[in-house]
């Protein structure tokens, strides 16, 4: 079964820009490509909704991950009663 050849799609984007001083590929007139103005989220304040979904979901992962670590104790001491200590 032949295989469809990889197609890399460029949107044009510059994920990291790797004109860097004392590279030997550094060229002082290359053009720099203009930056997108983004709406800054440092500021932005959460909503009393948003808060307490972080909360809850947060409170809902400590709860699985304790449960597992119980749930994994349990089962060893059973373990270690029923059958490797016999």
């Amino acid at each position: 079964m032949k295989r469809k050849p990889f197609q890399v799609e460029d949107d044009g984007r510059v994920i990291c820009d790797m004109n860097v001083d004392g590279t030997p590929w550094y060229n002082k007139n290359l053009r720099q490509e203009r930056v997108i103005p983004r709406k800054s989220v440092k500021n932005q304040q959460m909503t009393r909704a948003e808060s307490w979904r972080y909360v809850w979901y947060s409170t809902l992962a400590v709860l699985l991950v304790g449960s597992v670590f119980a749930a994994t104790w349990v089962l060893f001491i059973l373990f270690c009663t029923k059958i490797w200590f016999r």
